[in-house]
């Protein structure tokens, strides 16, 4: 395969074009950067449509059995394709992944409303992974997992649980019915300390937007509102360590 040497190869403008959002959705496409990320998708068969690579990440490459062809680029095209000031040499263009029917999943999951900031959401996926959950649900108005700060935040787990998008006004009247247990969390002392909960599956913990947390017409919906109650002066606490502490507090069975 022929170097690529040109900033204005077709191949840049295509990977330029995925750090798009509305772009990924109609080719349903994403980018992964850096060599764990690619290492991941490659160890867990993620259908890949095309691999960049500079000279010193060729042979880490040769030891998988590649479906396609590698790419070598310069160093200077493949800093072209980054969205990252310090690239590592590697860069490649993913197929989106098939989830699972989410009907049949028996929890418990992870839930988050409108939770924006693209590193919080990563690390909350990331978490759920670490901690079991079956897993993670977003609201319509979360932020895309495909996005490159979410793929680099969630180090892989895309490729260990499935994550959908479901509008939470519909679907969580949907999956209380069916016999779900869903845990929204607020800053309420009003609520039930986290502690005194040990929730049975199939059930949900829902986290909210950095600023705003659950919407108050989804914590009227739930089974239970919980609250983490600190010991300190700080207000309130990061949305992906409350998340933490909450998942690992009621662990997957």
């Amino acid at each position: 395969m022929e170097e690529i040497t040109s900033v204005k190869n077709q191949w840049v403008k295509k990977v330029r074009q995925l750090q798009r959002a509305k772009v990924r959705r109609k080719e349903q496409l994403y980018v992964l950067e850096g060599w764990h990320l690619v290492q991941e998708a490659l160890e867990n068969n993620a259908q890949l449509a095309a691999i960049f690579y500079t000279a010193d990440y060729k042979e880490r490459l040769q030891d998988y059995d590649l479906a396609i062809t590698p790419i070598p680029v310069t160093a200077e095209v493949l800093s072209a394709m980054s969205e990252t000031p310090s690239p590592q040499g590697v860069i490649a263009i993913a197929h989106m992944i098939e989830m699972p029917d989410l009907a049949n999943l028996k929890g418990p999951m992870l839930f988050l409303d409108r939770v924006q900031d693209p590193g919080n959401v990563g690390t909350m996926i990331r978490t759920a992974d670490a901690a079991g959950y079956q897993a993670v649900v977003l609201n319509i108005g979360s932020a895309d997992i495909y996005n490159g700060k979410v793929l680099r935040s969630m180090q892989g787990s895309q490729y260990h649980l499935p994550i959908y998008y479901r509008d939470f006004s519909t679907w969580i009247p949907e999956i209380m019915a069916a016999g779900w247990s869903v845990y929204g969390t607020e800053l309420n002392e009003e609520a039930i300390d986290y502690r005194k909960l040990t929730p049975k599956a199939p059930f949900g913990v829902m986290m909210g937007n950095e600023g705003q947390g659950v919407h108050p017409d989804l914590l009227k919906q739930t089974t239970q509102n919980v609250y983490l109650p600190m010991q300190g002066k700080a207000e309130s606490l990061n949305v992906a360590v409350a998340t933490g502490i909450l998942l690992f507090r009621w662990l997957a069975d």
